[in-house]
């Protein structure tokens, strides 16, 4: 029996398909970390946790769904645009620039890793490379 008669998907559409998953992933790794820090006592106190979980949780389902779905070119760039602003603070961190953080800085290069792979793949999606 031969597989599905649906054609296979385009070089383009394959790369917005790897950028919705890489953003989920790259959320969910986000979601665990910031759970792990609150229970570690090392996420200030800026309203109930639950509400900001759930909130990154839905931007998270949200961005995912909108590559998966639309595959407007504009969408990963804005993503991409806004990932990038992270990178000031994840450097600062991963290279002890600022010391009154209690973030090992183990933690600061996984994010760093994980924000460049990221980047890369929405930078696929967004200009076709």
């Amino acid at each position: 029996m031969k597989g599905s008669d649906a054609p296979s998907p385009s070089p383009r559409d394959r790369k917005f398909r790897q950028a919705a998953i890489v953003y989920l992933h790259v959320g969910i790794l986000y979601e665990a970390g910031v759970a792990a820090l609150w229970r570690a006592g090392m996420v200030p106190e800026r309203g109930p946790i639950g509400l900001w979980l759930l909130l990154g949780a839905l931007i998270v389902g949200g961005v995912s769904w909108a590559l998966w779905r639309y595959r407007s070119p504009w969408l990963p760039r804005v993503v991409w645009g806004l990932h990038a602003l992270r990178l000031p603070a994840i450097m600062s961190g991963a290279f002890g620039l600022n010391p009154a953080s209690d973030v090992p800085p183990a933690l600061w290069h996984l994010a760093l890793v994980v924000v460049l792979i990221n980047l890369g793949f929405l930078a696929r999606a967004g200009w076709d490379l």
